[in-house]
């Protein structure tokens, strides 16, 4: 049985408290942490593009572990379709056309299948978006990284729909009708929601200290 504030464990490199709240395990610290690296900035972006502040900080969270720098993540499978691209071996993966590859280096497109940021946005993701990668993970990221969010699936989170939302962000897809959920981790979606409780909560003591 874990004691609230006694057990410790490594989690991405990060420290990580676990505590007890209503019976449910918390990763106190990466919470915490998030909040002190990326309060202000998503705070900004939220207000900047309507979005709800607890979201995005949850996300940070769930991505990189509320570490900064974020940290970045290769997917060799992407870099092989973009290669396709490419190539002309394939027509088109998502947004990205041949056009947008034809003078590529295999730097630029191992860059495009990286995910950077606070929100691990893929590097090519700034092709629609018609911005650089080093947008997407420099001193802007926060700030791309929610606009990307709005754009892409922004209708959810008008709609409080925080369930698909955030099952959309991990797979592209909203939540299945099945109820099982195919996110990396199976319980990527469940805490996330449980996170934005956390995160309303700390916005609410901020406002009012």
């Amino acid at each position: 049985m874990l004691l609230a504030g006694l057990a410790i464990y490594w989690w991405r490199d990060t420290p990580i408290h676990f505590t007890r709240e209503e019976g449910k395990v918390i990763p106190r610290n990466a919470l915490e942490l998030a909040f002190e690296n990326y309060h202000e900035e998503v705070l900004e972006a939220s207000e900047d593009l309507e979005l709800p502040y607890e979201y995005l900080m949850a996300l940070t969270v769930l991505e990189c572990s509320g570490k900064k720098p974020a940290g970045k993540r290769y997917e060799k499978g992407v870099y092989d379709r973009l290669q396709k691209v490419k190539s002309g071996e394939k027509r088109k993966y998502e947004q990205v056309r041949h056009r947008h590859l034809k003078n590529a280096s295999d730097a630029a497109i191992e860059n495009l299948a990286t995910s950077w940021g606070p929100f691990q946005l893929m590097g090519y993701k700034c092709i629609g978006m018609d911005v650089e990668v080093a947008d997407i993970r420099g001193d802007d990221a926060v700030f791309y990284g929610a606009k990307w969010v709005k754009a892409e699936y922004g209708h959810l989170l008008k709609k409080e729909r925080y369930k698909d939302a955030f099952h959309y962000h991990n797979t592209g897809r909203t939540f299945p009708r099945s109820g099982n959920s195919q996110t990396h981790n199976p319980m990527y979606v469940t805490r996330g929601l449980e996170y934005m409780k956390y995160f309303e909560k700390r916005l609410k003591e901020e406002e009012a200290s």
